[in-house]
């Protein structure tokens, strides 16, 4: 797998773990990261040894330091000079290991509670923005890993350019329902701009799987009533005159509209609206 550039990352706010990471390389999501809610994260990668994600995590979540963790891995690999691999566990401890026969230039930047790296890179420039990036950054942990890719792309990222990125982020009961620990888990398989695609899947999972502020609610007094039925109408929802009142008949193809679009739990009974949802709406038309 060449060219490849990761953050392996804890939050010790919320306790999350996550990666982030983009390659010249179709589906990289499918091999490069690995984590467990309350146990650790790995990205696996250069020629990558996918048992490095589940071994490693096994011995983290029994309590081996991650230190061992990385020379066990490695010491029961002959093939540890092409691979390279990034490790955090649930307490911020990070350990990585560039081997010498990676393609240059090839190397990583371990910091607190991160671990930076990267293969057929321009150069060091690239890990070391990145570092930077997630330091600086005061956001949740899916933002700043996103913001971390941001950065080594702009220093020059991957020699051969990009084609696939992936960014996961776990917490305990974190997933959809409360059933699973994946808070985030988006990819890109193959595309242009993959940084830029996986933000805007980042943005479209925000809001359906955010929770909407009360306070930011719009009333909806008769202009905005009228906006609605108008957008309610060019989407195909809304049949009758656009009168600026909210009624039945307005209220029915909003909810018709939420339940298409898998937002029913951004729809609010009262006369209000969730402005996320409003400016979504106004994307679809292309406004």
């Amino acid at each position: 797998m060449p060219s490849t550039f990761s953050i392996v990352a804890y939050d010790d706010n919320t306790g999350d773990l996550g990666i982030a990471v983009q390659s010249k390389f179709l589906a990289v999501g499918a091999l490069v990261p690995w984590a467990v809610a309350g146990v650790g994260a790995i990205a696996t990668q250069a020629h990558a040894n996918v048992a490095y994600g589940p071994d490693g995590l096994s011995m983290l979540e029994e309590e081996v330091d991650v230190i061992s963790v990385l020379e066990e891995l490695l010491e029961n690999d002959e093939g540890r000079d092409i691979r390279q691999v990034g490790i955090v566990d649930a307490e911020g401890n990070a350990a990585a290991f560039t081997g010498e026969s990676c393609i240059d230039w090839a190397g990583h930047m371990t910091g607190t509670n991160y671990t930076c790296q990267g293969n057929v890179l321009v150069g060091e420039e690239v890990v070391e923005a990145m570092a930077a990036a997630f330091e600086t950054t005061d956001d949740d942990l899916a933002d700043r890993l996103l913001a971390s890719l941001d950065a080594g792309q702009a220093a020059g990222g991957d020699k051969r350019g990009q084609q696939s990125s992936a960014l996961v982020v776990v917490r305990e009961g974190g997933g959809y329902a409360g059933i699973s620990d994946r808070l985030v888990d988006l990819r890109v398989d193959d595309h242009r701009q993959p940084i830029e695609e996986l933000r805007r899947l980042l943005e479209l999972h925000k809001l359906h799987f955010g929770v909407t502020e009360p306070a930011s609610l719009l009333k909806i007094d008769p202009p905005m009533a009228r906006q609605l039925q108008d957008i309610l109408q060019r989407l195909g929802y809304y049949d009758g005159p656009l009168t600026g009142n909210y009624d039945s008949a307005t209220r029915l193809a909003l909810e018709s509209w939420h339940t298409v679009e898998n937002l029913e739990d951004r729809l609010w009974q009262d006369a209000f609206i969730d402005p996320q949802v409003l400016t979504y709406m106004r994307k679809k038309l292309g406004d």
